[in-house]
């Protein structure tokens, strides 16, 4: 489950994470609180619109953000990108304890911090592929997730205590300070050892990834299921405050809730680091699961309840994403890796601006059960879409030995259209396999 701990680099890389992803979950709760509560009469459709923003730049940007991930130094572009958060949290931080910010004026920071995010998150996940051998890949993967769900266990809990405690603006100046963990691991790691870079010669930019993922049906089951999870299913921000307002709860109410759906995220995860490769078939049975936990949920009638049902909701919600994540890392050509997972953050990041708004509206107009229950369809929709592939691509057939019993082939070939000028390696072809890279120096 651990193995990738034994390279020196993702060891100091998950210790700066944790530390990092901690402020950034206590700053993504009491920004919401402050949408919600602060600046609104808990109007849902504002927080929709505030998440619109933060999460558009991923999808309106994606033509630049990738083709920089494999063009710079990522571990360069994370420095920039980290020291740029933390000077956006300290402003925010700044007008929220002069009492002058507004909701425009949110507006405003929240596209700040999607722009910059636009830029981090690619070249985040394609770092982490760069720290640790070929074969550990997929569990590096895994664990940086687990690291991301280990700090949503306590962020959210952490800052609704600080919102009533002392408000809403330290929670931010705390935020701020703990992206010094992250970059001081970024500037201690030994560069010698990272993995070589593999380059594109094409100039053609998001162009050639966007062929590669036209050209491999698996992928595009992937982001489709990804995408109908990230747009109407993974609005939590809107889900778990209003349903703490519905039960009587307040901002620690809503903390609590964040921090019980991390206590499933992180068993996800978890799991996912203890699988030696991602698989397909493990995202159809995540999103079946996540469609009727999230069914279940919207009908719970108390706060403890529905609290409960969340870790399902959380369980299967990461071993979604951390396994289409590994996928789409592991049987990827390394050349467009970056310009390939800029493509799938912009799937994840970008669908909420198109998500968000509606759920917002639904929250307003019906009520957060209402949304909820949108939401599971939309996971039980995403799995229909997984089982049709694999049932129409031949994958699901009769066992030979009954013909009551049916067996999953993972190992067909998918066949890949070979855009030049990029040189594929020939590992692509075969989608379960990993893409083999030189060798480490």
């Amino acid at each position: 489950m651990f193995r990738s701990f034994a390279t020196f680099n993702y060891r100091t890389w998950f210790i700066g994470a944790v530390v990092s992803n901690v402020g950034t979950w206590m700053q993504a709760t009491a920004q919401d609180w402050v949408v919600l509560t602060e600046l609104t009469d808990n109007d849902a459709t504002a927080m929709g619109v505030t998440m619109a923003l933060q999460f558009g730049p991923p999808l309106a940007l994606v033509s630049v953000t990738g083709w920089v991930a494999d063009r710079f130094d990522r571990r360069k572009i994370l420095l920039v990108t980290q020291i740029t958060l933390m000077m956006l949290a300290l402003a925010v931080a700044a007008l929220l304890l002069t009492g002058v910010m507004t909701l425009p004026l949110m507006f405003c920071f929240a596209l700040a911090f999607g722009v910059t995010n636009a830029f981090d998150a690619p070249a985040r996940q394609a770092f982490v592929s760069d720290m640790v051998a070929v074969e550990d890949a997929s569990n590096a993967v895994a664990l940086n997730s687990a690291s991301f769900n280990m700090a949503r266990l306590i962020g959210p809990a952490v800052a609704g205590l600080l919102i009533v405690a002392v408000g809403t603006g330290w929670v931010f100046v705390i935020n701020a300070v703990t992206f010094l963990a992250m970059l001081i691991a970024l500037a201690v790691m030994r560069t010698g050892e990272l993995l070589p870079r593999v380059s594109s010669k094409g100039r053609n930019g998001l162009a050639e990834g966007f062929r590669y993922v036209w050209a491999r049906s698996d992928l595009k089951v992937v982001f489709v299921m990804v995408f109908l999870l990230g747009a109407f299913g993974m609005n939590f921000p809107i889900f778990a405050s209003t349903m703490a307002l519905e039960f009587g709860r307040g901002a620690d109410g809503y903390g609590v809730l964040s921090s019980v759906l991390a206590i499933g995220s992180l068993a996800g995860a978890l799991l996912a680091a203890r699988r030696d490769r991602a698989r397909v078939r493990v995202l159809i049975v995540a999103a079946g699961l996540f469609g009727v936990a999230s069914v279940v949920s919207a009908g719970m009638p108390s706060y403890w309840s529905y609290a409960v049902v969340l870790i399902f909701v959380g369980f299967s919600t990461v071993t979604m994403l951390t396994t289409a994540n590994g996928y789409v890392q592991t049987t990827t050509d390394p050349a467009l890796r970056g310009r390939v997972l800029a493509l799938y953050m912009a799937v994840v990041m970008g669908s909420t601006p198109i998500g968000a708004p509606i759920a917002g509206w639904i929250t307003d107009i019906a009520g957060p059960r209402t949304a909820i229950m949108v939401g599971g369809i939309a996971g039980l929709l995403a799995m229909a879409v997984g089982l049709t592939w694999i049932i129409a691509s031949g994958r699901l057939r009769r066992h030979e030995s009954s013909k009551f019993r049916l067996t999953l082939d993972e190992t067909l070939p998918i066949s890949v259209v070979r855009p030049d000028p990029v040189e594929f390696s020939d590992e692509v072809a075969a989608a379960t396999t990993p893409i083999r890279l030189p060798k480490r120096r």
